[in-house]
């Protein structure tokens, strides 16, 4: 067992040294449970690259806010500018430079439209024992217009199981990263999910899909889930929804067709804060998981039943 699985496990706490989170201070995690750690040895070496790519790709965002749109993809909701790809290079040149044999999926190299989205992820976990999967800019519509609510996402999954996630909110300055079994950090600091208890007490989020069949899904759901809950909330990036329920801003959030790079990052943001990330069925996560609840935990079931109610499941 290297250094890193051995980390200290003393009452569930599980340091991480100086070197976690890129070598921030007070950047140790400390658990809520006793982890076996069966990562990998080179885990959290990847994991400073993935943070300093993400950081780097998010710094060069916020030089460009407000960029034009280079062109539009599957209808007009559906925006891509010449910065998009640029983040991206920015991602797999840190990649590439540290991790050659590692593998990357990223939006802005995949073929616009649902199933090919689907078909890349299957193929890329089948190519490579690592891979990073990435939204160089979540919230581009957000970006371009002005609006400082986009982020930077980057997932890693190992042997198909997703292990790290990252997402950069250049606009807070915030840095959410986690990695499988130690728990969720802001700017290296831990946090966890909310604690309401009921839909009533929920301050839930909801996506705003390109696709057309998807966003006629939201408003059904949004009609039925609406009365139901404290309030609503369409931030318009799946990234920084995710990185806010996992620091207990948001009690939930959930989108009915989510490409694997909207929701890698967040996916083990939210779970290892003490959340819950299922398909609207009610089964566990996987990165090919397109329908998405993501909740503090105790809300789960009571939003996942008005969703069912509302059949923001058939698109």
């Amino acid at each position: 067992m290297s250094a890193f699985c051995a980390a200290i496990r003393v009452e569930g706490r599980c340091g991480w040294g100086s070197a976690g989170l890129a070598g921030r201070a007070g950047s140790g995690l400390f658990l809520r449970r006793s982890v076996r750690c069966c990562l990998p040895e080179s885990s959290l070496a990847v994991f400073e690259v993935v943070v300093k790519a993400a950081e780097d790709a998010a710094s060069h965002m916020m030089h460009r806010v407000g960029a034009e749109v280079a062109k539009t993809k599957i209808n007009s909701r559906d925006l891509l500018t010449e910065v998009d790809p640029e983040c991206q290079e920015i991602i797999e040149r840190h990649m590439r430079s540290e991790f050659p044999d590692h593998g990357i999926l990223g939006e802005e190299t995949t073929p616009s439209g649902r199933q090919n989205s689907i078909n890349a992820l299957e193929t890329a976990l089948k190519d490579k024992e690592w891979l990073w999967i990435v939204d160089p800019i979540d919230g581009t519509t957000n970006f371009v217009h002005g609006q400082p609510m986009s982020a930077v996402s980057i997932g890693v999954t190992y042997k198909g199981e997703l292990v790290l996630g990252v997402i950069v909110d250049p606009y807070r300055s915030e840095t959410f990263a986690a990695m499988k079994g130690k728990g969720t950090t802001l700017n290296g600091e831990p946090v966890t999910v909310s604690n309401e208890q009921t839909a009533a007490e929920a301050l839930v989020a909801a996506g705003s899909p390109t696709a057309t069949d998807s966003l006629h899904a939201v408003i059904r759901g949004l009609a039925v889930m609406m009365p139901e809950v404290r309030s609503m909330r369409m931030l318009g990036s799946a990234a920084v929804m995710y990185g806010w329920v996992a620091c207990g801003r948001l009690t939930a959030y959930w989108e009915p067709d989510l490409h694997s790079w909207d929701s890698a990052a967040g996916a083990i943001l939210v779970t290892e804060a003490g959340g819950r990330i299922t398909d609207l069925h009610g089964n566990d996560y996987t990165v090919g998981t397109r329908s998405l609840l993501a909740s503090n935990l105790w809300t789960h079931e009571a939003l996942r039943g008005l969703l069912l109610r509302a059949e923001v499941h058939n698109l």
